[in-house]
């Protein structure tokens, strides 16, 4: 029996080449399959992968690498907590979804938002990113939620905050930044004129914070502070850090009373060591006491009282001392937002101003004292000022003369460590020689008295008139003397103390 073998003839050259060509086809469809998906999820799998209730789709835990593809439009909640989504691309949705309000991407590792990665969710109201390994915030990253008012970023590794990154986000409400490597705390969040109007928590607690900038958010109104969360952070220790927190409490502001333990500052210096802030007025600083609502004025003025209250626009109504309303008085007059304005202030303005506040939630009642003080009084203490400061200047005046005479060069022949013999008499302005008669009689007694010198020196007034406000020169008069000396020769013992060159007399 012999075998039958069948033998393909042989492809034309036209067929092999569309054969390979449709081979390299087909590869490359495999390979861009494979390479999509590394990038986009699987379809939705609510039988094995996730659990769909309703608009609700939890896919929580699944380990999951990309955000599941063909969720359905009306989706309102997509859980993807818990999972392996390192980075959330612009085309995780096709299409926009515009009845979710929630997304929640938090425990997954994710270190990379695409800046067009919301751009199909613009009516989410919740975001949840906590718990990531985000580094930065780039410009603008979060612009399309303009209708966002939670925003949870606690729990990263950010560093870095552009200026612009919460731009659009006019609805926010709530954000949490808490246990980040944030070094500059983001004052433009609360500042006016380029705050959030709607922002009403912002936590930047537990993050690298060194300072402050503590006059600007003593000016912001309670309303903002009541929500301003900054505990845990290597704050230096300073008395106007004490007092801005000191007020904070004393107003019962929550951000102040519910961290009280974690409020500390690190000490200057080597140690770096931390106390309680409230406590910085009892040691190391030894603070001010500090207390508020206490407005002090003149008779005259006009002054504003503040209703800071916790909460934004609520209904204030002011009761003045005495129980008195508005309508009865017309020094008292309410303002926008609130404020009292009371002048021209008398005396009888002084007492204990009450300010009642209430909203659906929350009603909270602020007292200010007023003291108005006597022009008459703050005049007696400004003579009383004047006085010390007369009294002071003489002081300073006779302490001068007093070096003046004693610490000024001395010229004088008599002065200590001086040979008295051998003066020249020509040194002094004039000189004047006891007569030797004198000398003889009264020695002993003059002895007696401890006089040691000859010699006196004075100028008299006739000689600084003719001068013409100029000195004679050295010797001048000396030699006028000495002539006079020998026509009059010696005078009797009774004219001898008379000078020689004067006819003042001079009286020992």
């Amino acid at each position: 029996m012999m075998g039958t073998f069948f033998v393909h003839p042989q492809l034309p050259t036209s067929a092999m080449m569309r054969r390979r060509s449709s081979i390299s086809v087909l590869h490359l469809a495999l390979v861009m399959v494979t390479v999509s998906g590394q990038f986009m999820g699987s379809p939705l799998d609510c039988l094995q992968t996730c659990v769909c209730a309703s608009n609700i789709i939890s896919c929580s835990r699944r380990n999951l690498t990309n955000v599941p593809t063909a969720l359905p439009r009306y989706t309102a909640v997509l859980d993807l907590s818990f999972n392996s989504i390192q980075k959330l691309r612009a085309e995780w949705t096709p299409f926009s979804l515009s009845r979710m309000d929630s997304l929640l991407l938090s425990n997954n590792g994710l270190t990379f938002l695409s800046s067009e990665a919301f751009a199909y969710v613009k009516k989410l109201r919740y975001l949840d990113l906590s718990s990531n390994g985000l580094r930065l915030l780039d410009e603008f990253i979060f612009e399309p939620l303009e209708h966002l008012e939670v925003l949870l970023l606690y729990n990263n590794h950010i560093s870095q905050i552009d200026r612009s990154a919460f731009a659009g986000l006019t609805c926010l409400q709530r954000l949490y930044m808490s246990q980040n490597q944030i070094s500059r705390f983001p004052l433009e969040l609360v500042k006016e004129r380029s705050r959030l109007e709607t922002l009403t928590l912002l936590d930047v607690s537990s993050n690298r914070i060194k300072t402050l900038p503590l006059q600007e958010m003593k000016d912001l109104p309670a309303w903002i502070n009541n929500g301003l969360y900054f505990h845990n952070n290597s704050l230096t220790c300073s008395c106007d850090l004490y007092e801005l927190l000191a007020r904070w409490h004393l107003k019962e502001l929550r951000s102040a009373t519910d961290y009280k333990g974690s409020h500390t500052c690190v000490i200057p210096g080597q140690r770096k060591e931390k106390l309680s802030i409230l406590d910085l007025d009892k040691v190391y600083l030894n603070c001010s006491e500090v207390k508020i609502n206490q407005k002090e004025a003149l008779l005259d003025q006009f002054l504003i009282l503040d209703c800071d209250t916790r909460q934004k626009d609520m209904v204030k109504t002011w009761v003045l001392p005495g129980n008195l309303t508005l309508p009865f008085t017309k020094t008292a007059v309410t303002l926008e937002g609130g404020s009292l304005q009371i002048g021209p202030l008398s005396v009888e303005d002084s007492g204990v101003y009450t300010c009642f506040a209430s909203s659906d939630s929350l009603n909270e009642t602020i007292y200010v004292t007023v003291v108005v003080f006597n022009s008459t009084l703050i005049g007696g203490l400004q003579n009383l000022k004047t006085a010390y400061t007369t009294l002071i200047g003489c002081v300073i005046s006779i302490v001068m003369v007093f070096i003046y005479l004693y610490l000024t060069p001395c010229n004088c022949p008599c002065c200590p460590g001086e040979d008295l013999e051998k003066q020249d008499p020509g040194d002094s302005l004039l000189s004047v020689s006891l007569p030797q008669a004198h000398e003889e009689s009264g020695l002993e007694g003059v002895e007696g008295r401890g006089l040691l010198s000859r010699k006196a020196a004075f100028q008299k007034p006739r000689d600084l008139q003719e001068m013409n406000g100029r000195l004679n020169a050295i010797g001048e008069e000396e030699e006028d003397c000495d002539e006079e000396k020998k026509e009059e020769g010696r005078e009797s013992d009774a004219q001898s103390v008379s000078s020689v060159c004067s006819d003042t007399p001079m009286m020992l």
